[in-house]
Order: C-alpha cells, then structure tokens, then sequence
C-alpha cells in the first residue's frame, strides 16, 4: 500500500516552486540563515512564503513543510505566535529607527520563549529609513544564533549594499498564467472567460488575481475604460475631457486604467495581424475591435501603445494629470 503524501502549508501556494524547494534543502541541510530578503512587486506572495517559512522553521514536526496542527502552526496561523513577530510602523512611508530598535534590536537578546528560532519578519523593508538600515545592519553583522531575519520588499534596490550582502535574496518571479487560472477556477469559481482576462491583467501576479476575481469595483473601473476605448474614434475633445474628470476622481487607479488600455490595443494590434478572436482577452468586444483594427495602421497601434507606457512613465514621474492624459488621449484618437 501506498504511504499518502503529507499534506505542508507550501501545497497551498501557486507558482514559487524553486524559492520552496531552496527552504526544504536548507531545512534538510541544517543550513537556514540568518538572514532573507524577498523581493517581488505588490501582492506577489512575498508576506505569505515568508509566514509559511517561518512556520514550518518552528512546526513540532520538524519537517520541510509546516504541519498545520500542531499548537505552533496554529498559532502561527492566528498570528499569537510569541516567537514569530512582525514589525509594525506607524508612520505610513517609512519604517524609522525607532520602530526597529524597540521591536527588534533591543529584542534579539531576549530568547525563544518555546521555538527553536526567534524570527523577525519585516513588511516593506524598503520602506526603512537610512539611519533604520544602518541601526539593523549591526544586528545582522552579529545575530544570536537563534535569530532569523526576513526582509520583505517591493524594491530591492532601495536596501543598502552593506544590507543585501548579508542576505540571501529570493526574487519572485511571475507565476505561470495557467497557473494563475487555474486557481482562479478551481479555487475561486470564476468562469473561463472572465479568468482569461483577470490573468492577463494579474501578469502572473496571484495577489493580484485574487484582488479582482469577482471585484465589484474592478468591473466598474473595466467598463469606464471600455467605454472610453470603444468610442475613441468618434469622441471629440470635450469628450475626451470629460472622461479625464470621470478618471482623475480615481487617480489612484490609473495605473489599473492604462493597463487596461494596453491590453485593449493589443487585442487591436493581434486581430489586425490574425483575423482571428481567439486568442483576445476582449472576446465579447470583437465588433468595436474590428472596427479599430480596419482604421488603425501597425504603425499607428504600435505609437498609442507607446504613448500608454510614456503616460505611465510621467504620473510616475509626477508630470501634471491633466495634461498627461489629454496628450494620451489626442494619441490614441490620432493614430
């Protein structure tokens, strides 16, 4: 008879397969370090690889998975567990010298109090100040042997050398969009065609997916800027300022509005090249698509998407809104 698989907290995560089997050689080896640095954009799992790592380094079952009963994994699991701690901050933008001191350097001399490890997990490590990472790097220079360290970050280059060079580093790739609707379907009952277009807007991004699966708001801000891109041809210019207003009330989704709009033209670009509605993310709009594709060169759709990415580069770069989008717009009516 067969010996049934032991099911570990890592069979729940989608993707990452070489940063789980990179914590299980270590465990098997004995040789977990004292320091990690996760790096990956918003959403991509960093904080839940983290917290599964952390748990299974002080599951009773000392395996390469955590076990999920035991009382360690369980209050790993409630967030009660005394040597599992998270660093907290109170100012929004940045994690100062103070928060880490009192949370963390003034710790690690204190012991496990029922663990074999003491582990700090720092969220938005990018966000420490120069003096923060200066008052830390003495900590990870020097850790008690029962310490471990995870810094959780957006941006790996905002960490200082001297930081870096004392961590092992994990950058998480994109999970494969199979992956990615798979689980979209399978654990979050989303329909085929919805899923096709939630996975090329997550980017291989599962955070991200989850967020929009069944997003009330996500199919609002969906439906503006179809409108907006369906009747491009015909708006005129205080039409077009009109839909500036609409998203200006939503600034902080434009980004979520121009990705949208990348992936409208290229369902454009791929139509004009292939005649074929299959491989569009925008199946149920293939009428408003034909109808761009037999207007609009090559030429001109390679321009409004390049004129989507320059208007991504400039809100980045805090140029005026209004006038960002307007020249965005006059672009795609154009071309």
């Amino acid at each position: 008879m067969l010996k049934q698989r032991r099911v570990t907290g890592f069979d729940s995560v989608v993707g990452h397969e070489e940063i789980i089997s990179t914590f299980q050689h270590a465990i098997r080896l004995g040789k977990v370090s004292h320091a990690y640095i996760f790096g990956g954009e918003h959403r991509s799992g960093k904080k839940m690889l983290a917290s599964l790592f952390a748990m299974t380094l002080q599951c009773k079952e000392h395996g390469i998975g955590s076990c999920m009963k035991c009382i360690s994994c369980k209050k790993a699991l409630n967030k009660n567990h005394p040597d599992i701690i998270n660093i907290t901050h109170e100012k929004l933008n940045f994690i100062g010298i103070d928060d880490i001191r009192e949370q963390l350097i003034n710790d690690v001399g204190i012991k496990p109090y029922e663990s074999p490890y003491k582990i700090y997990i720092v969220n938005s490590a990018d966000k420490l100040t120069f003096q923060a990472q200066n008052a830390l790097l003495k900590t990870l220079e020097e850790p008690p042997v029962y310490v471990i360290i995870m810094l959780l970050v957006d941006n790996p280059d905002a960490l200082l050398l001297t930081i870096t060079s004392r961590c092992v580093i994990f950058s998480l790739k994109p999970v494969k969009d199979h992956l990615v609707k798979d689980y979209l379907m399978n654990k979050m009952h989303i329909p085929d065609f919805q899923a096709e277009g939630q996975v090329s807007f997550a980017n291989g991004n599962v955070g991200k997916a989850q967020q929009i699966a069944n997003s009330a708001e996500f199919i609002k801000l969906t439906k503006n800027a179809l409108r907006i891109l369906k009747h491009s041809r015909e708006l005129e210019i205080y039409e077009f300022m009109d839909a500036i207003q609409i998203i200006s009330t939503e600034k902080q989704k434009i980004y979520d509005y121009l990705e949208l709009f990348i992936m409208w033209f290229r369902d454009v670009l791929v139509f004009k090249a292939t005649k074929e509605v299959d491989n569009l993310l925008f199946k149920k709009e293939v009428n408003y698509i034909k109808a761009r594709a037999s207007v609009s060169s090559y030429e001109g759709l390679e321009k409004i998407i390049d004129a989507i990415h320059m208007a991504d580069s400039r809100l980045r770069s805090n140029v005026n809104f209004d006038l960002v989008m307007e020249l965005l717009f006059l672009k795609i009516r154009e071309n």
